[in-house]
């Protein structure tokens, strides 16, 4: 199980880091959330250059994905990783759904 974090660099690219519950004791805070969805997207999906839509986490239920940075690294997630999406101005990044099954995700908005 991965923790990631998507955020908005100064350098007007999207970055990931790799989170611990150690090394971001936060994470183990609550939260306050606006709700929950759960999304099903096919196999082959791709979504060119984005934003994420607002401050969110991206909990993988099933399928395999891949991040793509401005810098041409790649990132896979798959069932159980965490993604703390963050990057909301610049080049923002891609989203491929890897796998040969559907990606399902849970998506928890934060509040403001």
């Amino acid at each position: 199980m991965k923790f990631l974090h998507l955020y908005s660099g100064d350098d007007g690219k999207s970055h990931i880091d790799e989170m611990t519950l150690e090394s971001h004791p936060g994470l183990t805070e609550l939260h306050g959330a606006k709700g929950v969805m759960f999304r099903s997207t096919p196999a082959g999906d791709f979504m060119d250059w984005h934003h994420a839509p607002r401050r969110q986490y991206v909990i993988m239920l099933a399928g395999e994905m891949e991040i793509g940075l401005g810098d041409g690294s790649v990132h896979r997630m798959g069932p159980g990783d965490v993604l703390f999406a963050e990057d909301l101005t610049g080049q923002g990044h891609t989203r491929r759904i890897v796998s040969q099954t559907p990606r399902i995700a849970a998506t928890v908005p934060l509040a403001d």
